[in-house]
């Protein structure tokens, strides 16, 4: 079917397939360990604008 479809660049419509797919895939795994950080981080026993204070009073 696809040899009748002349019209059609297949390599570059598998190719941007691909390409999406490994978007995806790496947005997924970026997201999970985001994710992860945050569950580590969210009982650390100070509270983020104490720590912005902190990082402001360094300056």
């Amino acid at each position: 079917m696809m040899d009748e479809m002349k019209d059609i660049n297949w390599q570059s419509v598998i190719r941007q397939a691909v390409e999406e797919l490994v978007r995806k895939k790496r947005r997924q795994v970026l997201l999970k360990e985001a994710r992860e950080l945050r569950q580590a981080t969210k009982n650390i026993g100070i509270s983020s604008s104490e720590l912005i204070r902190e990082d402001g009073d360094e300056r």
